[in-house]
């Protein structure tokens, strides 16, 4: 046989030469989640990781930078009683996001600081928008919520964001965020917007994380169909057009094919969120001794690459990168 494929396979080292996908710890964003108080908290949802207090989230943040992590975004845990209909709590300059985005910031000027543009955490309803009911009916509001996310974004943007990352899925959020951040000389923030983000089962240790799940109905009247590719595209074009700078794919490991739809569709950098059920998903069944959690971990995160993501969210992120070395 002439055509032996083989001969690229048969050591370690010829087989880093004709590796296709390399992942590094620049290719990865660490997610961290954070609340009001002085102690650091582990979550039941989440096994490995934590509610951290500032103080704590500077520490996790400064290591996961030393290991060669560029960004961390950031996810707080708001108190119910500053929780509202209005969501005002998420513009508070004094809130715990500006505050920890200034902190983070004054510790480590090198890292990138993204936040969550979005109105769950602070929303009495649980929702990503102001909701309105109408004869026994829940609506979230497109365009007022619009607005509050405006507000929110140039809070986050005047306490020192790097990025803001609008996880909503309002229509139109992008270009008046966009436009609402160079009215306030704020041009150099970037928008990291979760272009396709699914009405995914797979949410749900994240909800349980930030105590933040709808009070009522469910997401899918803006979040999207899981059975949707083209719409994806759609989104992603739209967002890309309203000055996107970043195109977000959310779940990662079961929408493959919108990650490579998307990359295809762009030029711009695609980002992937791999979520608390994966994660989860993993650890449980890594904890159960049934499969090896580092080999499965970097294999998911390769597959991301593989179908386009130029950098990926993950929680493994910082135990990546220790692997990585």
């Amino acid at each position: 046989m002439q055509q032996r494929p083989r001969r690229n396979r048969k050591s370690p080292a010829v087989r880093a030469l004709v590796r296709e996908t390399v992942l590094t710890p620049g290719d990865l964003i660490y997610p961290l989640f954070m609340h009001g108080g002085d102690d650091d908290q582990l979550i039941d949802s989440m096994p490995g990781c934590g509610r951290w207090s500032v103080e704590g989230l500077v520490r996790e943040a400064g290591e996961a930078h030393a290991l060669g992590i560029p960004a961390v975004v950031l996810f707080p845990v708001v108190p119910e009683d500053a929780k509202s209909p209005g969501a005002e709590e998420c513009y508070n300059p004094d809130g715990l996001v500006p505050r920890a985005v200034r902190a983070l910031k004054s510790a480590h000027p090198g890292l990138a600081v993204i936040t969550d543009v979005a109105l769950d955490p602070y929303n009495s309803d649980g929702h990503d928008g102001i909701v309105r009911r109408s004869g026994g009916e829940l609506e979230v509001l497109n365009d007022e919520t619009v607005e509050v996310l405006c507000r929110q974004a140039l809070c986050h943007a005047q306490a020192g964001a790097d990025m803001v990352a609008p996880s909503d899925m309002m229509d139109g959020r992008v270009a008046a965020i966009r436009g609402a951040l160079d009215e306030e000389g704020h041009e150099p923030v970037s928008i990291l917007s979760y272009a396709a983000k699914y009405a995914s089962a797979y949410y749900g240790p994240f909800r349980g994380a930030l105590e933040s799940a709808p009070k009522e109905g469910d997401k899918k009247t803006y979040q999207m169909d899981p059975a949707n590719v083209r719409e994806a595209v759609r989104e992603a074009l739209l967002d890309e057009g309203e000055g996107a700078d970043i195109l977000m794919v959310k779940p990662a490991g079961p929408y493959l094919d919108v990650i490579a739809a998307v990359r295809e569709s762009t030029a711009l950098p695609v980002a992937a969120y791999q979520v608390s059920g994966e994660y989860l998903m993993i650890k449980c069944t890594a904890a159960s001794g049934w499969l090896e959690e580092r080999a499965v971990v970097m294999e998911s995160l390769a597959g991301i690459r593989r179908a386009g993501a130029d950098m990926i969210l993950t929680y493994f992120a910082k135990d990546v990168a220790k692997w990585l070395g």
